[in-house]
């Protein structure tokens, strides 16, 4: 694994706007970088990355298969309880999941450390399963890049394959996210090309265009049900909306399938860490009303169990809080995370994001930031295999 200085793409701008990457620069700042990429080894990507990945997802399955049927469990975990039932049904039906982002550190000697399973509403989805694919494409065709030169992307594929499964022909597939969020707007216009490709019949709506008929069946704006739903909408925030009591009756197949409330809760690390500890990729976690068994404990991260984009984590020690980023999540319960850093290259915090879709381990994204929290504005770096 290196990182290497690139020469980026003399139009890469221009081709960002007029392929809809409205949000390649945050607040005049580059999201999108190609100024750097990493170079990987086949062997890393299949044995630290791939791998890894589909055996934490397994495992993760494995919890949700504990908790659905242990109050105690859905206690530990702060789910609601007029969301309990649900979940609990929807794991039953063994209601279809679509895809995922497991975070890791990882420096290309060792293990990859999991950091923690955005399993519900993980963005970044464009751009790593279609821009960076375009990179790799015209680098090697400008010959920046090795004619061999691949990556670990099969993003829009088995996305594609995936709906293709999951859709109901002859039925609405209806995709919403917030208004006024470009990335958001960005994830959900590429899920609705992906969907066209497999087939179906995509409609875009924001989740405020959702209405609840008397019947109890949710509509669009024209008052056609709403028959599946992906939402880019947390599960944790539907159930404290006002028509959270017409989920389970409304008729409506939610993508993500309501079980994944479990795996989208950071909860699920120190659950992890007792059912597997000393598993090489896993962190020891504690919940934050537990004592650390670790004596030699110096430092930590602190996260709630609901958050996103790095929003009020903490990294601590038992002198106080050496960092932390603000947020709106600072009330609900935490949990710890022994501290591992993120691997540094010339400065730069590097994550990596894996892919699941389904069960199976299909790519990777790269996100780099000035500090040790990745969060909204980290920009992401695209990567290519060459051994």
């Amino acid at each position: 694994m290196q990182r290497i200085l690139s020469k980026p793409r003399p139009d890469w701008c221009s081709q960002a706007e007029a392929l809809g990457f409205r949000f390649h620069t945050l607040d005049g700042e580059p999201y999108w970088d190609e100024t750097a990429s990493y170079r990987f080894t086949l062997r890393e990507i299949e044995d630290d990355i791939e791998a890894p990945t589909e055996a934490l997802h397994a495992m993760c399955l494995d919890l949700v298969d504990d908790v659905v049927v242990s109050e105690r469990l859905m206690d530990r975990l702060a789910i609601p309880v007029n969301a309990r039932d649900l979940i609990a049904e929807s794991w039953k039906l063994s209601e279809p999941s679509l895809y995922g982002r497991m975070d890791f550190s990882y420096d290309g000697q060792g293990p990859a450390k999991f950091y923690e399973y955005n399993a519900d509403t993980p963005t970044s989805l464009y751009e790593t399963g279609y821009f960076q694919w375009l990179w790799l494409e015209q680098q090697i065709e400008r010959q920046e890049l090795p004619g061999d030169a691949d990556q670990f992307n099969r993003l829009q594929e088995a996305l594609i394959e995936r709906l293709a499964m999951i859709g109901r022909a002859g039925q609405s597939f209806h995709l919403a996210c917030c208004r006024d969020h470009p990335e958001d707007a960005g994830t959900v216009e590429y899920l609705a090309d992906c969907a066209e490709q497999a087939g179906l019949s995509p409609q875009l709506l924001f989740m405020d265009d959702i209405g609840l008929e008397p019947s109890g069946r949710f509509v669009d704006r024209a008052d056609n049900p709403i028959e599946q739903l992906f939402k880019l909408y947390p599960w944790e925030w539907l159930w404290q909306e006002t028509f959270a009591s017409g989920l389970s009756g409304s008729g409506t197949q939610f993508i993500e399938p309501p079980w994944k409330l479990i795996l989208s809760n950071k909860g699920i690390l120190p659950l992890l860490w007792e059912r597997h500890r000393g598993h090489p990729n896993l962190l020891p976690a504690w919940f934050s009303d537990q004592t650390p068994d670790d004596p030699g404990l110096q430092r930590w991260v602190r996260k709630p169990l609901f958050s996103r984009e790095g929003a009020n984590i903490s990294i601590e020690t038992p002198d106080g809080v050496e960092s932390r980023v603000d947020g709106p999540y600072d009330q609900g319960p935490t949990v710890l995370q022994s501290w591992h850093p993120p691997a540094v290259f010339s400065g730069h915090h590097c994550l990596i994001g894996s892919w699941v879709v389904g069960r199976e381990a299909v790519a990777m994204g790269i996100r780099e930031d000035k500090t040790a929290i990745t969060r909204d504005t980290s920009r992401f770096v695209p990567h290519f295999i060459a051994d």
